[in-house]
This record gives C-alpha cells, structure tokens and sequence, in this order.
C-alpha cells in the first residue's frame, strides 16, 4: 500500500465508533477480554469479534492467550500515543476561552495515559524537573541532564538500565486536557511504576483516574518544591 492509503486504511480502522470506544480504554493499560470489549462498546460478542480480527491484522492491538482466555491491548506504545493524541483534536470543539480554574480531582487532573502519567499533577510535575534542570526539551523528546539522571538515581532509575531498549527513553506526550506536554516513553513509563512502589497514587477502580496521597504531596514538595492544588 501506498502511505496515503495505508494513512486512510489505519484511520478507517480506528475511527469506526465501536474501535474507537474499545481503543479509547485500552489506554488505561490494562488487556480486555473480547466479552469486556464488546460491554465497552456497546455491540454483540460476534461483532466484537469482528473488529478486534481487523485490529489485529492492521496489528493496533495484539493477544495473549492465557488458558481458554484471549486478552486484547495495544500492540505497541505508539498506538497508544496516536489516540491520546487524537483527544487533543476532540479538545478542539472547547469554548475558545475554557476556565481558569484547576479541576482537583478526576481524570483531568492526574491519570494514567497508556503506562505513563497524564493530566494536571503530571505536567506539573515535568514543569517542575525543567524548572529544577532535571530535563530539558529537545524537539519532541526531553533530554535528562547529568543532575537529572542523579535525581531519577534516588527511585532506582538508573541510565545504563535503558541502553538496550528500542523505545524511545522519553517523548513529549502532549497532553488532552492540559493541552502542554507530559513525559512519556521508557523513562515515563519507569517513572510511574516506581511512583506507585513509593505509594504516591491510589488507583480508581474501572477509571484512568489516579489519587494523589498524603504521601505523595509530602514528597512531590521536598523533592521538588511542588505544592499542588
């Protein structure tokens, strides 16, 4: 195929409304089964199936298969990173001058984005390293400074532990709701694991939505001065 055609194919695929409610949730991170699927989307067992094959075949989604369950997540990052991208687009219809005021709770304000952080607390966070000269932008990836890397040392994130991966170590993901960038890639994906270990967040169930503990706001201040609203 020819990349216009192929470019038309992949957009057909995800932007058929029953693939784009299924897609949409996979971007907490999780696998479904195609039973969870089809619920999510509203239409029959055999449809889900349907459209779960031509994700697979267009590979946007894969499958593991574990005893007499198929589990369905996206086949690689980048899928997720286009359809968290596309909200930016549906951001779009937003009155011209939204509010001011800083929602404190919901997805808006702090939430998973595939396998990295997403929302308010997170950009602010990522403001908050540039600030500090932990990171730099460069294009559309952050660069980690010496003092950076130093920084991420104290979580266990170390540099040499990322040489051998082909994924990009970081990405400015930009962000739906912030409509600035949030930190994405290896490094954002590391980053929320070890964040989780240290009991910052408190997961919302059957949400992307991510709590912020005592513990978190206590440590966001003295390792980077962030007070958070």
């Amino acid at each position: 195929m020819e990349v216009e055609e192929t470019f038309v194919f992949i957009s057909a695929l995800i932007c058929e409304p029953a693939r784009a409610k299924m897609l949409w949730n996979m971007l907490d991170g999780r696998a479904y089964t195609a039973g969870e699927l089809a619920i999510i989307a509203d239409v029959s067992a055999t449809s889900a199936s349907n459209h779960l094959s031509k994700l697979l075949e267009a590979k946007i989604v894969k499958v593991e298969i574990q005893g007499r369950h198929r589990y369905f997540s996206f086949s690689n990052p980048e899928v997720a990173y286009v359809i968290e991208a596309m909200a930016n687009l549906a951001n779009n219809i937003a009155p011209a001058k939204p509010s001011k005021q800083i929602v404190t709770n919901g997805v808006k304000y702090c939430r998973t984005c595939y396998d990295h952080m997403a929302g308010y607390v997170s950009v602010s966070i990522v403001e908050a390293m540039e600030l500090k000269g932990y990171l730099t932008k460069h294009e559309k990836e952050y660069l980690v400074t010496k003092q950076g890397w130093r920084w991420f040392n104290q979580f266990g994130i170390l540099q040499e532990e990322f040489k051998i991966n082909r994924r990009p170590l970081t990405r400015q993901c930009l962000d739906w709701s912030e409509r600035r960038p949030h930190l994405a890639g290896q490094l954002g994906s590391v980053f929320l694991e070890k964040t989780n270990q240290r009991n910052w967040f408190k997961k919302v169930q059957f949400s992307r939505e991510l709590i912020i503990t005592a513990k978190g706001h206590q440590e966001l201040y003295e390792l980077l001065g962030l007070v958070l609203q």
